[in-house]
């Protein structure tokens, strides 16, 4: 390829060179979308953090166990009577039985689900309103603006706690998983929303969303397509801290009796626990159990949280790993040798 100077004569173009800049390329050849670069940060930054280890092999291991539950123990086990009370832990009772015969290994176990479904229930449902409604309030601005933000603040100002439990109150005795799920996701969206509202609002007057207008393309497409994935780090965070409140929410609400006396659940058994004095009784596994349960799973979202907020703001990343990259690749490699 040739290109024409002044004089009239050509010359070889010089060659194209690809600079540090130039966007990712898969396999494939095919530049990776934004999206996927934002994912394959999330993963190495659990990968790099001992913290976001350590939260992914915990959730990962309470996932297996709410799998397994049914095989290991097919019997639904919050049927009263079935064995001895107050049995301590055996080969055949792990963690003992509780003051109404019911075996608290196998409730641990199917304790787990109905708890992992509500985590994950209310993070994706609150995440996905949150944006719906911060983003589109941000980006389209003017009378939407003001009536969703209106929206949001009128939740805001709202003792969240309380309200959840005048709610579950009312719904009594029927406020199972799905009720659970809904009452805490239509209550626990507005913070999330005034987060993604404010990043949302940075992002307005940037040049690719500038050229997006001028292409023709759709507000709808704007937002789906060009700013909501820049906030994947921010959107992962959001949805960790809202299953975590989850957890909380429902585990307390399930304790002061406000959830569904039939379903097994590591909230319900506190409640059962705590009416038949589990303590003063000697039987203090049934407290402990499901307590440190819901302390384990509340722990893996939180330190998740850690490699999450890393990507999305580098002053919270560890000082050493900053001076290694500052560091020249020969210093670096001195200084390894040296270790």
């Amino acid at each position: 390829m040739a290109m024409i100077i002044p004089g009239g004569t050509t010359e070889p173009a010089a060659p194209i060179e690809l600079t540090d800049d130039s966007p990712p390329v898969g396999r494939s050849g095919r530049s990776r979308s934004p999206g996927f670069r934002a994912l394959a940060r999330l993963g190495k930054a659990i990968r790099s953090n001992r913290k976001a280890s350590w939260g992914a092999g915990l959730l990962i291991f309470m996932c297996v166990i709410a799998l397994i539950a049914p095989l290991l123990y097919p019997e639904y086990p919050n049927q009263t009577g079935q064995f001895r009370v107050g049995l301590g832990p055996s080969s055949h009772h792990l963690l003992g039985t509780n003051g109404l015969g019911e075996d608290l290994f196998s409730q641990i176990l199917w304790g787990a689900r109905p708890v992992l479904e509500i985590a994950f229930g209310v993070g994706i449902l609150s995440t996905t309103i949150a944006v719906l409604i911060g983003v589109a309030a941000a980006y389209l601005g003017g009378l939407w603006d003001n009536v969703l933000s209106l929206l949001t603040d009128i939740l805001l100002v709202i003792p969240l706690f309380p309200l959840l439990i005048v709610i579950a109150g009312y719904l009594q005795n029927s406020a199972g998983t799905g009720v659970m799920i809904a009452v805490i996701t239509l209550t626990g969206w507005s913070y999330t929303a005034r987060q993604l509202r404010s990043q949302a609002l940075s992002l307005r007057k940037r040049d690719f969303l500038e050229a997006a207008r001028v292409r023709g393309e759709r507000p709808l497409y704007i937002i789906v397509v060009e700013i909501i994935p820049t906030m994947t780090s921010l959107l992962v965070a959001s949805f960790l801290t809202n299953a975590l409140y989850a957890v909380l929410f429902s585990s307390s609400l399930q304790f002061i009796g406000l959830g569904d006396p039939n379903q097994v659940s590591w909230g319900t058994m506190l409640h059962q626990a705590e009416n038949n004095e589990a303590f003063q009784t000697g039987q203090s596994l049934w407290i402990i159990a499901p307590g440190l349960c819901i302390v384990a799973l509340g722990a893996a979202f939180a330190l998740l949280n850690y490699a999450f907020d890393e990507v999305g703001n580098p002053a919270l990343r560890p000082l050493r790993r900053q001076k290694q990259a500052t560091q020249p690749r020969a210093l670096r490699r001195t200084s390894a040798i040296a270790d």
